[in-house]
């Protein structure tokens, strides 16, 4: 009886998975062909867009369906989703284009077209969201080939969903017949895993300015690369009508090595690196543009029209899959000087003979004016993917390590590794008792902290890796960390400097005398923070709570200059150059720059590295009072935490994301589990994810990047389920002109909770529809057991109770009674439990232990004005 049920139970299985619908990768091809958009019959071969070409690959074609443009300079964008679900890699382009009708064509792969029609006009854009060009064609230029082995990867968890096809008409004198194009490409994809991954790499000047009448002007783009070795092999140059030559390099220990170099009054396609290229980490990658404003009667300016000028210069290449970064940008200029040693090819314009000039760009001749500040906004067609920025930070509700015990936290930095290293006072607290009115602390009877102060934890799972500092501090303030990984930290208590090996008991370096204040070369008041410049190793102190100044070291320790002055109170606004507590700095390699959080005067300042020249000031409303903490990310953007508002005062304690270049708030973020109470030291990694440490809290959070929300429906059994799937990636950010209110934060929160509820109703549907055929099985039984009862009489009951209570004690859980679906299914051989395993119904907030507010733990600050005493 026992092997009889077991064998229903097995066909039962089977049944049902016929049913829910596990399909072969040909029958998901045959589901594509049969959902896809109707073509006109003029197009050959686009009756088939799948073709399986074996076991593990297949080719994709994407077509324009039958268009016929009205006028030249016309670009249409049409898109077709990837067919697959899982990941996949394109590994070879094969294009379907007359040089008599087609201009270019641009092959983007993202998550979500900008239209869901047949075709559209471009200028409506081509993707919602981040978007990179997988493809280039363009008419006298030869096609993109990828190296063997090297693959864009698609589809999955992290690849783009969909390919958009924009293909730029330039003279449509070929379409009087009135005929319909076809233009497009076919793509060879695979699900093989390909060991090396493609990716683009944009250089682009933002702030080029073109006199009227000049006959030369130069534009230059310089960054340092930080990442793993990168191998070049194809580039692509673009500007407007003024640009005359572009040409890009790798520059290693002052040798210049040629990437490309192209006019981009040719056709804009990607050409191969002629000499394998490659990049490895600190190298410097640089590109110059060469315009003339001749001609001109106004000034030039970066910009999305014909009447604007671009400086791009696109650098297409592939690294070891397991490092791989689809997309990279270099906005700045990181190094003017080294511009002087150039190779002078780079000045030579490439003649370019008439008849390429016809139609070469096609950008549509627009007069309309373009402020500084919309730029990077405009849709710029072919430059879409550029800086297109579209994430929000958001507490990452799982990590452990808010719940660490730690004291006052007051550093945080990232480690060569990745790692988070915490910068805490164990025992010690700074409260009104630590110092007299000379600054001199007072509690030295308490000698240094017995505990280790600094911990390395694994940024995933907060667990403990490494520690030290024991018996080394007093009141510990600023951590940073530089290239080689060596510790900088500041003691407030002892008002020194010290260089620490990760794994060394005693400091490398100090500097500052023990325990004595002072305002001198060999003296600081209280440090506050350190930064070292990775390219010339230079220390940069800010100095301090009773100093207001800067001061830069040799990378020896040596004095080199400083500069800052206090803020004179009588004169309202603080003026350049002046600091109330330089509590926090941000040392910007790309830009040459250092930025100070200027706490008591809520701003951001910013200054020269090589003579501290004040920049500019970032300054906004919603910072409130206080500004703590600020930090950089390679790639443009400044992350900041701000102080509690003063009584009467509405800003909010949060943290905010920026763009470093215009200084506009793109996003903020409050955490979910406890709450802000005095955020004192802000990290963030290249992929945004950021940490922020709370002396008051005792607590560190840890926040990530969180793409648009994704919905995607799921059919089971006739049944359509809609899931909400939120996925954290590596997104660019389309910047945005206001910071976020306090209401939209709430409104974001809530919608975290309706995700979580959604998440509950989809998993009681799916199990819903699981009980059913097991309570048909149960029938079943049923009648087996009244049968055996009639035909078998006691004995035949005996034996099926035996059996019956085995199946059925699979199906109950610990609790006796319930139904545990997981158990029971776990229990056959290969079965997953994925979609079955308890989900997690704790709530978001919690509140603060108890012991937290025992404590009169206060980070020490400036007196406030009478009228609106300090919270703090």
């Amino acid at each position: 009886m026992a092997g009889l049920v077991n064998n229903l139970l097995i066909l039962f299985l089977v049944f049902q998975n016929i049913c829910l619908g596990f399909r072969s990768p040909l029958s998901v091809f045959k589901r594509y062909k049969d959902t896809t958009r109707s073509l006109s019959s003029e197009c050959l071969g686009s009756d088939r867009p799948v073709i399986s070409l074996g076991l593990s690959d297949f080719a994709l074609d994407i077509r324009m369906p039958g268009v016929t443009p009205k006028q030249s300079d016309t670009y249409l964008c049409m898109s077709v989703p990837l067919p697959v679900d899982d990941e996949a890699y394109v590994v070879d382009f094969k294009p379907h284009a007359s040089m008599d009708t087609v201009h270019h064509m641009l092959l983007f792969g993202c998550n979500e077209p900008s239209s869901t029609e047949n075709y559209w006009d471009c200028d409506e854009g081509t993707c919602k969201d981040k978007s990179n060009i997988l493809y280039a064609w363009a008419r006298n230029a030869p096609p993109t080939r990828l190296p063997k082995g090297v693959g864009f990867r698609v589809g999955g968890e992290t690849g783009g969903r969909f390919f958009v096809l924009q293909v730029h008409y330039g003279d449509i004198s070929a379409f009087r017949d009135k005929h319909k194009d076809c233009s497009g490409v076919t793509l060879h994809l695979t699900h093989q895993k390909q060991p090396l991954i493609a990716g683009m790499y944009l250089m682009m000047s933002v702030n080029t300015v073109i006199p009227p009448g000049e006959k030369v002007v130069d534009a230059d783009i310089a960054c340092h690369y930080k990442r793993f070795p990168m191998h070049l092999f194809a580039y692509r140059v673009h500007t407007h009508r003024l640009g005359k030559v572009v040409s890009g390099y790798r520059v290693r220990n002052g040798q210049w090595t040629l990437i490309g170099r192209q006019s981009p009054q040719l056709p804009q396609a990607f050409y191969p690196v002629e000499h394998p290229v490659d990049v490895n980490y600190d190298d410097v990658l640089a590109a110059r543009c060469v315009f003339s404003g001749e001609g001109r009667t106004t000034e030039t300016r970066i910009g999305g029209t014909a009447n604007d000028e671009m400086c791009n210069f696109y650098i297409m290449y592939y690294m070891e899959a397991k490092h791989a970064v689809s997309y990279m940008t270099c906005t700045q200029n990181a190094n003017p000087e080294m511009f002087r040693s150039i190779p002078q090819e780079a000045n030579i314009p490439i003649p370019v003979k008439s008849d390429m000039l016809k139609v070469t760009h096609g950008h549509h001749e627009e007069i309309k004016g373009t402020d500084k500040s919309s730029l990077l906004q405009q849709a710029k067609k072919e430059e879409e993917e550029v800086l297109d920025q579209d994430f929000h930070i958001e507490e990452a509700v799982e990590w452990p390590g808010v719940d660490l015990k730690l004291g006052q936290v007051s550093g945080l930095a990232l480690d060569p590794e990745n790692n988070l290293v915490i910068f805490h006072r164990g025992d010690h607290v700074w409260d009104e008792n630590s110092f007299d009115s000379k600054f001199v602390y007072q509690q030295r009877g308490l000698g240094p902290i017995e505990q280790n102060t600094i911990l390395v934890l694994n940024p995933s799972n907060a667990k403990l890796l490494h520690s030290m500092g024991r018996s080394l501090f007093y009141l510990p303030h600023g951590l940073s960390i530089d290239k080689n990984g060596n510790y900088w930290v500041t003691d407030v208590a002892l008002h020194q400097v010290f260089k620490l090996g990760a794994h060394d008991k005693e400091p490398l370096l100090i500097l500052g005398v023990a325990l004595q204040p002072g305002s001198d070369r060999n003296h600081f008041c209280q440090p506050t923070d350190v930064a070292v410049d990775p390219i010339t190793g230079s220390i940069y102190i800010s100095d301090g709570y009773c100093n207001s100044r800067v001061i830069q070291f040799t990378p020896k320790g040596l004095y080199v200059m400083q500069w800052g002055e206090g803020t004179e109170t009588s004169l309202g606004r603080a003026r350049p150059g002046q600091f109330h507590i330089p509590h926090s700095l941000a040392l910007i390699p790309d830009f040459s720059q250092l930025c100070v959080a200027d706490r008591e005067n809520g701003r951001i300042q910013c200054f020269k590295l090589e003579t501290g020249e004040f920049i500019r000031e970032i300054k906004h409303k919603s910072f409130g009072r206080e500004l703590f903490a600020v930090s950089y990310v390679p790639g443009g953007f400044l992350f900041a935490v701000n102080g509690m508002p003063y009584p009467g005062e509405a800003e909010p304690v949060q943290g905010f994301v920026m763009n470093f270049s215009t200084g506009e708030i793109i996003d903020t973020f409050i955490p979910l589990r406890k709450n802000f109470e005095m955020p004192h030291d802000v990290v963030a990694s290249e992929d945004k994810t950021v940490f922020v440490g709370d002396v008051h809290a005792r607590a560190v959070w840890k926040f990530a990047s969180i793409e648009k929300m994704e919905h995607r429906s799921v059919k089971k059994a006739g049944i359509e389920v809609q899931e909400i799937k939120e996925s954290e990636t590596i997104v660019e950010a389309r910047l945005k002109n206001t910071p976020e209110s306090t209401d939209h934060l709430k409104k974001q929160e809530k919608q975290h909770l309706v995700q979580q509820a959604s998440t509950g109703v989809s998993f009681v549907l799916i199990t819903t529809l699981l009980i059913i055929p097991v309570v048909v099985l149960l029938a079943i039984l049923l009648f087996i057991r009244w049968r055996k009862t009639t035909v078998y009489g006691a004995d035949g009951e005996h034996k099926l109770d035996s059996s019956s209570g085995r199946i059925l004690g699979k199906l109950r859980g610990k609790g006796g009674g319930g139904l545990n679906l997981g158990n029971f299914f776990a229990s056959h051989k290969g079965y997953s439990r994925k979609g079955f395993d308890r989900l997690s119904t704790e709530g978001s907030d919690q509140e603060k232990d108890e012991d937290d507010g025992t404590d009169s733990e206060e980070e020490c600050s400036a007196p406030p004005p009478p009228s609106a005493p300090s919270s703090s």
